[in-house]
């Protein structure tokens, strides 16, 4: 029987599978990194109190990104290039969703309506992140290897979806109610398909690296289509929905260190 478990099991447990994960973590983290970083150098003036949260949060992002190419160093592993059909981030940008690369590179300051955008944006995807990381602290959380790795990164994601949900509701109570609903869908329908893609894409690298017969390579992909058609009915729901977080001004500090990686 197929289980996520099961399957994370043997990719990490294979140096070269473990590699090309930890890879596509890495470069995801990095680039989500450099555009916090650039949002929080452009954000708009009258959003300027946002400024240091968004640097945490984009400093968070690189720190995760470390986290990966330590655990890759552990095992004297080098990182690899990232197939373009499993960059999530360059196929979010691709569909429209976020803040444009090259808008992000000028020097010019961001509107306000932009930084919705980017916080409604980030809501989606951390929610994914958030979801993804409960999954494997759930299964790995005691993992010799990974454990205290993916706690880490756990909290942190923790901490991104809660600011997300806080920012947008001062936001929505201050009369941008309908930008934000607006562009939670937009973002939310458009993730969960790119998601889909860069699910299969992953899947099918995996299979030819650890050789999985045909048979379990359609199941999976069965699965993932599954899934899809689930959250393009009703799953996505859950990334748009807005509530006031128990784990208030979540990104009001510096960025948590990461000693051990």
């Amino acid at each position: 029987m197929l289980t996520a478990k099961g399957l994370f099991q043997e990719i990490i447990d294979n140096d070269e599978s473990f590699q090309l994960f930890c890879s596509i973590a890495a470069s995801g983290e990095s680039q989500g990194g450099w555009e916090n970083a650039r949002i929080a150098a452009l954000v708009a003036p009258g959003m300027r109190e946002l400024a240091p949260k968004i640097t945490r949060h984009g400093a968070d992002e690189d720190k995760h990104g470390r986290i990966f190419q330590a655990l890759l160093k552990k095992r004297g592993l080098a990182a690899v290039p990232v197939p373009p059909e499993t960059d999530y981030t360059m196929l979010l940008e691709q569909s429209g969703i976020g803040l444009a690369h090259d808008k992000l590179r000028r020097d010019e300051p961001l509107t306000e309506d932009d930084i919705i955008v980017y916080l409604a944006h980030s809501r989606v995807t951390e929610q994914r992140a958030a979801d993804q990381m409960d999954m494997l602290v759930t299964y790995f959380g005691d993992h010799p290897e990974l454990g205290k790795a993916i706690h880490m990164i756990d909290h942190d994601e923790a901490n991104h979806l809660a600011y997300c949900h806080e920012e947008l509701l001062r936001l929505a109570y201050a009369g941008h109610g309908p930008l934000i609903h607006r562009t939670l869908r937009e973002s939310a329908l458009a993730e969960i398909k790119v998601y889909r893609d860069v699910s299969l894409a992953v899947m099918s690298h995996m299979g030819r690296i650890l050789k999985w017969p045909k048979a379990k390579a359609g199941a999976l992909a069965a699965g993932i289509n599954g899934m899809y058609a689930y959250e393009r009915l009703a799953g996505w729901h859950k990334m748009v929905d807005l509530k006031m977080p128990e784990r208030r001004d979540a990104l009001g500090g510096p960025a948590t260190p990461a000693p051990a990686f």
